[in-house]
């Protein structure tokens, strides 16, 4: 039997985020990914000027990623270009970093701090009599731990035994994406269409991405919320197939470098702590129901429960759960409403004309679509915000009796 400070699961980088802070703390930290190092996590590659800022705050260099100046928005024959805010709390710009370097990176920084990575080994919490987390099984080792961390993203075994499973009847995504080669690699914007439609013409609440990545690549996808008409037949390569036929011509796309790969973005949580645990990242339903972005709240997550369980072990997990609460619940939740009404076909038509109308609505658009945005943000978009979450919240009955896919 080994004995550990923290043991993480899962080596994204909600939990490297963790490892790294953990462990420049002092503490002994030990961090079990099922798979093989080197693994390519999927995903849409792009860093928001929140994630940009949570890696600063945690000392890694940027030099390896392909900086970004701004969002192309496209909606219909409507284009707009705008930069990301300067002269807030966030960095003015964005980046495209390729998980796999992302990923290893920041592992490799978590090593460096002190951490211990296992790797192709699966972890799953270990409870004693009165149902408190008290450390990991992996390879039939038994791993105690002061505070077990789950950073699995997706749910899984450990969701389950937790009980961080999504909420039934809250919203969910799906995406999709490759690589093509592009003589446009180098772009400083990245772009979004937010004009989506299936194969029978309905739209698709969501937006199709170009995110250029330096590299002579760019990763192109599509993601798609679970609360439009047909969702339980929408085709995601169908949809991948249609969306790059748009863009072919503009980005003069070679092939696709592999097979496209999807995955599933949870955007809730029924738990998300507990007797010795907690949960990070995309395993607490931190992802932005209007982007299906989560690198930044996982890298925040993992730093917040790493600082409290310095201060204090005991009550870092029930303080965890509370400053997330007040950090990001509103806007998650109000996203997830949000998500109800775009479901409806008509509606999601009139938003899209109202979200790029005119520079001032877009620039809020802006700040949505790149996480910019918390309970205490101020100026306009903060205010928007507020508005809408106590709005939705005295319609949610009548958003969730009458959403589209019923």
């Amino acid at each position: 039997m080994e004995h550990c400070d923290i043991a993480v699961i899962g080596a994204g980088p909600a939990g490297a985020a963790v490892a790294i802070q953990a462990a420049r703390h002092g503490a002994r930290v030990v961090v079990f990914d099922k798979a093989a190092r080197g693994r390519d996590k999927v995903c849409g590659d792009g860093l928001t000027p929140r994630a940009v800022t949570a890696l600063h705050d945690l000392g890694i260099s940027l030099d390896e990623a392909h900086l970004i100046e701004g969002l192309r928005m496209i909606a219909n024959k409507t284009e707009r270009e705008l930069p990301w805010p300067a002269g807030g709390r966030f960095a003015p710009y964005g980046a495209v970093w390729p998980r796999r370097r992302l990923d290893a990176y920041l592992v490799a920084a978590a090593e460096e701090a002190g951490a211990e990575v296992i790797w192709e080994t699966e972890a799953l919490p270990v409870f004693d009599d009165d149902g408190r987390v008290i450390g990991v099984e992996a390879d039939a080792e038994r791993w105690m731990a002061d505070l077990t961390v789950a950073a699995t993203g997706a749910p899984g075994a450990v969701a389950k035994m937790l009980g961080t499973n999504r909420v039934e009847g809250e919203p969910f995504g799906l995406a999709i994406r490759t690589y093509a080669e592009s003589p446009r690699h180098a772009d400083r914007h990245i772009e979004a269409c937010l004009t989506l439609r299936d194969e029978h013409g309905t739209p698709v609440p969501g937006y199709g991405w170009m995110f250029p990545a330096g590299d002579g690549t760019v990763n192109i996808g599509v993601g798609a919320l679970s609360t439009m008409k047909g969702f339980k037949k929408l085709n995601l390569n169908t949809l991948q197939d249609s969306y790059r036929s748009l863009v072919q011509e503009d980005w003069e796309l070679g092939p696709n470098i592999e097979k496209p790969r999807a995955w599933r973005l949870p955007m809730s949580a029924q738990r998300r702590h507990g007797p010795g645990w907690v949960a990070v990242g995309d395993a607490a339903g931190l992802v932005n129901p209007m982007n299906g972005e989560g690198i930044d709240y996982g890298l925040e997550s993992g730093m917040l429960v790493a600082d409290l369980f310095n201060d204090d072990p005991a009550t870092a997990p029930d303080e965890y759960d509370r400053l997330l609460g007040e950090r990001f619940d509103s806007f998650l939740r109000t996203g997830r409403r949000f998500s109800f009404l775009i479901g409806h076909p008509r509606i999601l038509r009139s938003g899209l004309r109202f979200a790029v109308g005119t520079e001032a609505i877009a620039n809020i658009t802006l700040q949505v679509m790149g996480n910019l945005v918390d309970a205490d943000t101020p100026g306009a978009a903060g205010r928007v915000v507020r508005v809408a979450d106590k709005t939705l919240a005295m319609a949610d009955p009548l958003l969730r009796r009458t959403r589209a896919t019923a």
